[in-house]
């Protein structure tokens, strides 16, 4: 909102207005606003709840320390969600295709926590919303990012598209597509592409004026315009007939922008993937919206099974929202994204906003919810955080990199399911289960060794800053 007023103060030359153009600025107060939001409202929903005896309900898992948590008020998400959404829309372009997607999956994964927790709660029904609503909730929002993200005309991706590419050896340049050589005062044709130095038999001469007689600022780029007027380039950039030609040692190029159903491979070399390369054609999206529910789906669930000590989901979500706006800055600025070699995507940059809301939400929520708790997030804002950490990484081309910048996420959920599946297999083969940890997820199993707590999320933090380092190294290391 804020957006939107001071671009037209800007309009109306009202000094200062022009600092809200800029991401840095927006993104740091995003920050600053989340953090006095979740702190400042955050004790005073925690009185609320205590009022309202908004209490967890503790299972008997014979865990240290437990019982001491029993009637902690949850539903504690609602300060999170509150404290990303209030300063997105206070700093963000509204109008952003990635902003409004953003937004859309907040909202509708916080309401689907929300409903689980006060059945929980209220309707003192342990097991709350029943599995195959949440599934068909969290599906839904699954098709409503895939459709966005592969349909709307703004999603898109700018590429290199070179012009001019190095001729034979280190002497001049070749014109590709070939352009209408110019001519000197002699009559003999001049290649339209001079390295510094080179001098031309005669001046170049257009329209009776002497244009150039030399080159010694570098590389020049001569095109004949629309109006038959020579352009040059020099030193590294220029615009003509409204686009903008780039420079760099491999040629000329411009900006190609386009639709693109690419994402991003780490690790390798050549790191793009299309979705068309599995021959669908225009049914592309056959593949890529099932695969959006699919990272919604495992990402949240992996959030919420996380969230099992106090801390843990939201520090490791703080990280993890670090590194996805290191990569969304990156992506969406066309100078960081040419010097890394990664997918130049537009107006994604957009994007750091909300992630700084983000950032500055769990931090600021942290401040409660670390050990001991004063209140829990419940699955208010745990399924609502690791769908938002799906779908930004989606949005910006880094899904396949969520193994790695979500990797406690994905322990946690596997550690669930290895544990269910042998437990399963051994009562089949042998007629009594046996189990893989002492008890999932994999937290609790430190727990049963008689690790405190405080140190069990200290040390997942820590493998999680580990991740999101190698998360951020993938950017050079192919």
């Amino acid at each position: 909102m804020l957006y939107h007023l001071f671009e037209y103060l800007q309009e109306q030359n009202v000094p200062g207005a022009g600092l809200f153009q800029y991401i840095s600025f927006r993104a740091g107060m995003a920050i600053i606003v989340s953090l006095l939001i979740s702190m400042v409202m955050g004790g005073r929903l925690i009185r609320l709840l205590q009022r309202l005896q908004v209490g967890e309900s503790i299972r008997d898992l014979g865990l240290e320390g437990q019982n001491e948590k029993a009637g902690t008020p949850t539903m504690g998400g609602l300060i999170i969600l509150g404290s990303i959404l209030v300063p997105t829309l206070l700093f963000a372009k509204l109008d952003n295709i990635y902003t409004i997607t953003m937004l859309i999956a907040t909202v509708w994964l916080g309401m689907i926590g929300f409903l689980d927790d006060y059945i929980k709660v209220f309707k003192k029904n342990k097991k709350g919303l029943a599995g195959k609503f949440k599934v068909v909730g969290q599906v839904g929002v699954g098709i409503i990012v895939g459709s966005l993200l592969y349909f709307h005309d703004d999603v898109v991706v700018k590429e290199k598209e070179y012009v001019v590419k190095e001729g034979v050896g280190q002497k001049g340049w070749t014109i590709y597509p070939p352009l209408s050589a110019l001519e000197d005062g002699s009559g003999n044709e001049l290649p339209m592409i001079l390295q510094e130095g080179d001098l031309p038999s005669a001046p170049v001469i257009i329209d009776g004026e002497e244009i150039a007689d030399e080159v010694d600022n570098g590389y020049v780029l001569e095109f004949m315009n629309s109006n038959g007027m020579l352009e040059l380039m020099i030193e590294g950039k220029t615009e003509i007939d409204g686009v903008t030609f780039y420079k760099d040692d491999e040629g000329i190029y411009k900006y190609n922008e386009h639709k693109s159903h690419k994402t991003t491979i780490p690790f390798i070399k050549n790191n793009e993937f299309d979705y068309e390369w599995f021959g669908l054609g225009d049914l592309t999206w056959l593949i890529f919206i099932p695969l959006v529910i699919i990272i919604v789906t495992a990402v949240s669930n992996g959030a919420n099974l996380t969230d099992g000590l106090d801390g843990l989901a939201t520090g490791t979500s703080a990280i993890i929202g670090t590194t996805l706006a290191i990569f969304a800055y990156l992506s969406g600025n066309a100078i960081f994204a040419d010097y890394l070699n990664i997918m130049y995507i537009p107006d994604a940059g957009e994007l750091v906003i909300y992630i700084s809301s983000f950032i500055g939400a769990t931090i600021g929520f942290l401040w409660y919810n670390s050990y001991p708790a004063k209140v829990f997030m419940g699955d208010t804002g745990s399924l609502a955080l690791g769908g938002i950490i799906a779908t930004f990484a989606i949005a910006i081309r880094k899904e396949l990199l969520i193994p790695v910048i979500c990797g406690v996420f994905l322990i946690e959920n596997v550690s669930v399911m290895m544990q269910v599946a042998y437990f399963k297999y051994t009562k089949k083969k042998t007629g009594e289960g046996k189990r893989v940890f002492l008890m999932a997820p994999l937290h609790h199993h430190y727990q049963k060794k008689g690790m405190h707590e405080a140190k069990i999320v200290a040390r997942f933090w820590i493998v999680g800053i580990i991740l999101a380092v190698l998360s951020i190294v993938t950017l050079k290391l192919r």
